[in-house]
């Protein structure tokens, strides 16, 4: 019995070590997941944009940009053969 006594103590000692292990995972986990819903939740109160959306308006801003200047010149072109006086409201 004297042989069991240590070896129990120590198989004991382990499955205390592996349930301690195993309980600091579980609130490792939890952890993480109250932080994540935390910081989605302010993400989502500070109503920021997602990345793909903004991709998509720069995307739009920059042909919109790119219309006006094609515009411009165009506009430049039709006054400079008109010899650079607006065309008459009345007419």
């Amino acid at each position: 019995m004297t042989t069991q006594g240590p070896n129990r103590m120590m198989d004991e000692f382990a499955r205390m070590m592996t349930d301690a292990a195993g309980a600091a995972q579980g609130v490792r986990r939890e952890m993480e997941t109250m932080f994540r819903t935390q910081g989605e939740r302010f993400v989502n109160q500070m109503d920021l944009v997602k990345r793909e959306e903004f991709e998509v308006v720069r995307e739009m801003a920059t042909r919109a940009r790119v219309e006006n200047e094609a515009l411009k010149k165009r506009i430049a072109e039709l006054e400079a053969r008109l010899g650079g006086t607006a065309p008459n409201a009345a007419s």
